[in-house]
C-alpha cells in the first residue's frame, strides 16, 4: 500500500518500478524518451516534477494505460484564456452582449452607432466573393454614412437572409486571420441585427434568420474562446441554442456541446470532454457531421486520458459519420465546424497521437495532412501547424521543429489565439531541453514574441 501523500510525489517511484519491471535501465528509457538520463534520474528520485508531456509518453512506452498519467500534476490552462472554474459566469461580467434592450458593452458606441455599424458592415459586404473581403472591409469602416451608397449599389432581389449567410462566410475567413477579439463587435451587431429583423418578419422568414443568428452566435463563442474569454465563450453558446430553438434547429443545441467540450479540452479536464459529447457521438437522430465533430472531440478526451484503445475507437466512428456525411450532402447551410481540413479525422489523429505520448507517430500524420491545409486558412495552419513541430520537436528532432515553427510564429503574434498559444508554451518547454542547438537559439526571438504579444 503506497504512503505518498500526493499523486505528484508517487510519480517518481511508480514511473521506476515500470521502467524496471519493463526491463529497461534507465540510459535505454531516456533515449526512447528522447530525455536526458540524468532529468528522468531527477524525476524517478522526486527530484523533479514531471511535465505531463513526459508523463504522457512514459505512460506510452511503458504501457501504464494512464496510470503514469494520472499521477503526474495536472497543466494549468495556458494563453489569456481562464479555467475550468470560470465557466459558469455572471452574465454582468461577460463584455459583449446581445439581450431584449439592445448591444451593450462598457465603453463602447451607442445603440445607433452600432445599429449604424452594423448596416455598414451587412450591406458593405452584401453578397461578395471571398476575393472582394478585403475591398468590402476596408468599405465598412468609412462608418456610417456609407449606408445609403451600399444600398443603392446592392441587388434589390437579395433577401436579407442571403446578404447575412454570405456576411457570415466572410467573417469565417476573416476569422482565419484577424484577432478574434476585433470580430466580437461586428459578430455581436450582426446577431443583434438579425434577430430584430426575425421579430419583424413573417413566419418562414423568422425562421431562417433565427437559425442564421444562430450561426453567428455560435461563431462568436468561439471567436471569444480565441481571444481567451471562456465565460463569454459559454455565453455566447447558450445564446445560439437560444436563437437556434427559434428557428426551428434542434440539431444546433446538440452541436453546442461539442463547442462547449472545447472549452473543457483546453482547460485540461478530460472527463467532462467526453462526459459532454458522448451523447451526442451516440445519438442516431443527429445529423452525421455533428455526431462526427463529436466522435472526435470525444477522441481528444480519450486521448488527453491516456487512453489509448478508447480515443482510435472513437476516431473511427468519427470518420465512418464523416463519410456518411459527404455522401449525404453534408446537409445544406454553413458548414459546422472548420471547412478547412481535407480529413478532420486524420488531422485529429495525429493531434491525439501526440497527447497519447506517442510524437513519432504524430509527426507523421501532421506532416501529411498540414500539406493540404489551404494557403488562406492561416488560424487553421497556425494551429495544426503548430502541433506538427511540437510533435517532432517532441520526437527529439528540434532542428526540424524550428525549421516548422519559424514559419509560423510570425502568424502567430497577429491571430491572437489562446489556444494557440498552449502548444506554443509547449513547444518552448520541449526546445528548453535543446538550448544548445543553434536553430532552437535561432528561434527564441519568434518564440518570445509569440509567447508575449504586445498588447
Amino acid at each position: 500500500m503506497r504512503m505518498s501523500s500526493s499523486p505528484a510525489s508517487e510519480f517518481g517511484p511508480e514511473l521506476r518500478r515500470r521502467r524496471l519491471a519493463a526491463g529497461l535501465t534507465l540510459t535505454r528509457l531516456a533515449e526512447l524518451l528522447n530525455y536526458s538520463k540524468g532529468h528522468l534520474s531527477k524525476i524517478e528520485r522526486g527530484q523533479k516534477v514531471p511535465p505531463p508531456d513526459l508523463a504522457r509518453r512514459c505512460d506510452a512506452q511503458l504501457g501504464a494505460g494512464g496510470e503514469l498519467e494520472r499521477l503526474a500534476p495536472p497543466e494549468g490552462p495556458a494563453g489569456r484564456g481562464t479555467g475550468a472554474g470560470d465557466i459558469a459566469a455572471d452574465e454582468e461580467s461577460v463584455l459583449l452582449r446581445v439581450d431584449r434592450d439592445g448591444v451593450r458593452w462598457p465603453g463602447g458606441l451607442g445603440r445607433r452607432q452600432l445599429l449604424a455599424a452594423g448596416a455598414t458592415s451587412v450591406l458593405g459586404l452584401g453578397v461578395a466573393g471571398a476575393a472582394g473581403a478585403g475591398r468590402a472591409v476596408a468599405q465598412e469602416v468609412q462608418g456610417a454614412q456609407g449606408v445609403q451608397g451600399a444600398w443603392e449599389v446592392s441587388r434589390p432581389d437579395v433577401s436579407p437572409t442571403e446578404i447575412f449567410r454570405a456576411q457570415f462566410e466572410q467573417m469565417r475567413l476573416l476569422g482565419q486571420s484577424t484577432d478574434p477579439a476585433l470580430l466580437l463587435p461586428m459578430l455581436t451587431v450582426q446577431t443583434h441585427t438579425l434577430r430584430e429583423l426575425a421579430l419583424q418578419a413573417d413566419t418562414v422568414a423568422r425562421v431562417r434568420l433565427l437559425g442564421l443568428a444562430a450561426r453567428y452566435a455560435e461563431f462568436a463563442g468561439w471567436m471569444a474562446q480565441e481571444a481567451g474569454d471562456n465565460p463569454s465563450a459559454l455565453w455566447w453558446t447558450a445564446r445560439a441554442v437560444e436563437l437556434a430553438e427559434g428557428g426551428d434547429d434542434r440539431d444546433l443545441g446538440s452541436y453546442t456541446l461539442v463547442r462547449r467540450a472545447l472549452v473543457t479540452f483546453y482547460a485540461g479536464d478530460a472527463a467532462a470532454t467526453v462526459g459532454l459529447v458522448d451523447p451526442v457521438a451516440r445519438d442516431g437522430r443527429l445529423p452525421p457531421r455533428i455526431r462526427g465533430l463529436a466522435a472526435q472531440r470525444e477522441a481528444q478526451g480519450h486521448a488527453l486520458a491516456g487512453d489509448h484503445t478508447a480515443s482510435l475507437r472513437s476516431l473511427d466512428r468519427a470518420r465512418e459519420l464523416f463519410d456518411r456525411s459527404a455522401a449525404d450532402g453534408g446537409g445544406g447551410g454553413p458548414v459546422l465546424g472548420t471547412s478547412n481540413l481535407a480529413d478532420p479525422a486524420a488531422m485529429v489523429t495525429g493531434w491525439c497521437l501526440y497527447d497519447l505520448g506517442r510524437p513519432a507517430q504524430a509527426a507523421e500524420v501532421l506532416d501529411r495532412e498540414c500539406a493540404g491545409i489551404p494557403a488562406h486558412a492561416v488560424r487553421t495552419r497556425a494551429r495544426y501547424g503548430l502541433r506538427r513541430a511540437l510533435a517532432h520537436a517532441a520526437a527529439g528532432e528540434a532542428a526540424h521543429a524550428c525549421a516548422i515553427a519559424a514559419e509560423l510564429l510570425p502568424l502567430v503574434t497577429g491571430l491572437r489565439s489562446a489556444t494557440i498559444a498552449t502548444d506554443v508554451a509547449r513547444l518552448d518547454r520541449e526546445l528548453s531541453r535543446f538550448r544548445a542547438d543553434p536553430a532552437v537559439r535561432d528561434l527564441q526571438p519568434a518564440l518570445a514574441a509569440a509567447l508575449h504579444p504586445r498588447s
